[in-house]
């Protein structure tokens, strides 16, 4: 594990002082911005903020794009931090979170930010209402994500970055398996690899199951590959 794993979604990070980092194509920040969205929608609220933070950390400091998602990574711990009860965490990341969001206008790439700097305003001045109620859910172009709903490239993202969260997981197995998935895809031959990546990173409830089912196929394959390079040895 990087000091970067270690370190939580409301910590500050240091920039790239050089200024060399590659600046994310506009497919890679919509990608990024998507799976993050998803990965929140379905309650996994700490490890939404993977999606966002290698493509934030690489663009220009106080871009617009640059305050969307250093805004939406601190909304999201702000959520986290008020679910655990950590009223004080909650309250100063709602705060900076709003300020980082404050300029931006309220559709900014799709995302609900008015509705997102309302709700930040809300937990600031009261952060129990997590108690109350669900966390405000984030919608791009209206409408809320789902893993499974979205292209393979963006749920293999989403997949990647729940594996990361938990330790139950072994997250090179699966990003071996989103790799065999991509091959599927490019070969036109969806199967059984794509529809189960897709499900680890949708299935809340049965995602333990498809994880067993996944590394199962892929165990599988992997000996058969063995078997075949064997033969001409």
């Amino acid at each position: 594990m990087t000091d970067a794993d270690r370190r939580g979604p409301d910590e500050d990070r240091e920039r790239d002082p050089s200024g060399e980092s590659d600046t994310p194509s506009a497919a890679t920040l919509t990608r990024a911005l998507r799976a993050g969205v998803a990965v929140y929608d379905i309650g996994e609220y700490h490890a939404a903020h993977d999606a966002w933070e290698e493509c934030w950390l690489d663009l220009p400091t106080g871009s617009d794009d640059e305050r969307l998602l250093h805004g939406l990574i601190q909304f999201t711990a702000a959520v986290y931090h008020a679910r655990r009860r950590n009223w004080s965490g909650a309250t100063g990341l709602a705060e900076s979170a709003g300020e980082y969001l404050a300029d931006l206008p309220g559709d900014y790439r799709g995302v609900n930010l008015a509705g997102v700097r309302r709700y930040l305003a809300v937990l600031h001045a009261d952060p129990e209402v997590i108690e109350r109620r669900p966390p405000l859910a984030l919608r791009v172009d209206g409408e809320r994500l789902r893993p499974a709903e979205l292209d393979f490239e963006t749920a293999a993202v989403a997949a990647e970055i729940v594996a990361g969260e938990y330790d139950a997981f072994d997250a090179e197995r699966i990003a071996r398996a989103v790799e065999v998935a991509r091959e599927e895809v490019s070969e036109g031959t969806e199967t059984r690899f794509t529809a189960l990546v897709m499900d680890f990173a949708d299935d809340t409830v049965n995602r333990g199951l498809v994880y067993q089912r996944l590394t199962s196929h892929l165990a599988r394959r992997e000996r058969e590959a063995s078997d075949v390079e064997g033969l001409f040895d």
